[in-house]
């Protein structure tokens, strides 16, 4: 199986060997006057991601470096500007298997919380990077803005419209093998960070945003 990790636009030259992603609970346990024992259900946690990456300081053939990033000391320029851009970016991991053919991806808008460097003698020139991302959800303020109509108008308004013609049909998208939230968003929407808006709309279907399957019907905004 082949991997790509990108952090933000930047594409790691080396996937980690593993990328542990970490779905914190936040349920609370409460006794009852008779002694009972509940399980208080709340919402789910940020997911926490921690790699360590090896980042080569010697030409390998099996290291990529893409775009502006071409040496160490690039990738670590980058690492300061996240962590000092106070701005959420996504982490994605690409999947193929051996035959070529993609697999299911993960995208989550994260934050960079850490980062650390080491010099390991076993690593011989090159670097290892720790780094610990979590998840970013968005969240804002709703302006809603009311107008006063005159009821016989707006009823006018409406019956004249259903004349002219149906209503738009609702939006949907059939998953197909190798989808995932973001790049459901980026095809459908122009935008991959648009995902949140699908998964609010089939929240009904979609427990995790990281799980789909192909042939499922999702609403589109």
């Amino acid at each position: 199986m082949a991997y790509e990790v990108y952090i933000d636009d930047m594409r790691l030259p080396l996937p980690p060997e593993k990328i542990p992603v970490k779905y914190s609970g936040q349920n609370k346990t409460a006794n009852l006057i008779n002694g009972e024992e509940i399980n208080l259900l709340k919402p789910s946690g940020l997911a926490e991601i921690s790699i360590d990456v090896t980042i080569p300081q010697m030409d390998y053939p099996s290291a990529v470096w893409d775009g502006s990033i071409e040496n160490a000391e690039d990738f670590l320029s980058k690492l300061d500007a996240l962590k000092k851009g106070k701005k959420p970016f996504e982490f994605t991991v690409v999947r193929e298997d051996f035959g070529g053919d993609s697999l299911f991806d993960t995208s989550l808008d994260v934050t960079l919380e850490d980062y650390k460097v080491s010099d390991d003698v076993s690593q011989g020139l090159d670097l290892l990077v720790s780094i610990s991302l979590k998840e970013y959800r968005h969240y804002g303020t709703y302006i809603m803005n009311f107008v006063l109509v005159d009821k016989e108008e707006a009823e006018a308004e409406q019956a004249e419209g259903e004349r002219e013609g149906e209503a738009p049909k609702e939006k949907s998208y059939t998953v197909v093998k190798g989808d995932c939230l973001w790049s459901i968003a980026k095809k459908q929407l122009g935008n991959g960070s648009r995902w949140p808006e699908i998964h609010q709309l089939n929240k009904d279907k979609i427990k995790n945003p990281n799980l789909i399957y192909p042939g499922q019907i999702l609403a589109l905004p």
